[in-house]
């Protein structure tokens, strides 16, 4: 299985498997918080499924897993429906934060997430790790991407938490939804401003002009 076919199957199961099931316990008259203390250890089902097939986990899967033990130890330790609603929206401040702090680190994030979508689809078939190394102008632009990427999730999280505790608890999840389609294109555009004119796409862009005078 691609990638992109990889991370769209996670996304279905993440997000749209909670949401689905969380309605059809409500409908079954089972109360709001047991039904989403139940569908908030779903997510977990991927990142296990990961650990399992990988038995040793990369950066990514390091990321993901110590996200989901978080959160399935604060879904155990909360009582309140609301909190339990909001805690996504914290978590995607913590990961936010992650990115940020990453940014100033190794290779960052928004490059080890990207290159499983990106590497030899965009730009020179060189390995990205190569470019890593003889590029400064490309470590410079996922640094870039990287800051931006963390931005993203601390301005969804505050609109998490916000509508968490605002509005009817039966409408959040399937509003978190929309929420999630909207903020990936929101995302996308706002990475592609920056990533279309760096010249990341374009193979005899300068940001390449490394590679061909080495």
């Amino acid at each position: 299985m691609s990638a992109r076919a990889r991370g769209l199957l996670t996304l279905v199961v993440d997000v749209g498997v909670p949401i689905g099931l969380y309605y059809l316990l409500r409908a079954a008259d089972v109360g709001a918080y047991a039904a989403l203390l139940i569908c908030s250890f779903i997510p977990g089902l991927s990142v296990v499924s990961d650990l399992v097939r990988r038995r040793r986990p990369d950066r990514i899967g390091l990321f993901m897993t110590t996200m989901m033990l978080i959160g399935a130890a604060v879904s155990l330790l909360v009582h309140d429906p609301r909190l339990l609603l909001a805690k996504d929206g914290w978590f995607m401040a913590v990961g936010g934060l992650w990115f940020l702090v990453s940014a100033r680190g190794g290779k960052p994030l928004g490059f080890v997430f990207s290159r499983l979508l990106l590497e030899g689809r965009v730009g020179p078939h060189e390995s990205w790790d190569v470019l890593w190394e003889r590029l400064p102008g490309f470590r410079r632009v996922w640094r870039v991407a990287t800051v931006i990427y963390g931005l993203g999730l601390i301005v969804d999280a505050g609109v998490r938490v916000v509508i968490a505790h605002t509005l009817p608890i039966d409408v959040v999840p399937g509003l978190g939804a929309v929420q999630y389609a909207v903020w990936l294109v929101l995302m996308q555009v706002a990475l592609n401003l920056y990533l279309v004119p760096s010249g990341l796409y374009n193979r005899c862009s300068k940001l390449y002009a490394g590679l061909r005078h080495a």
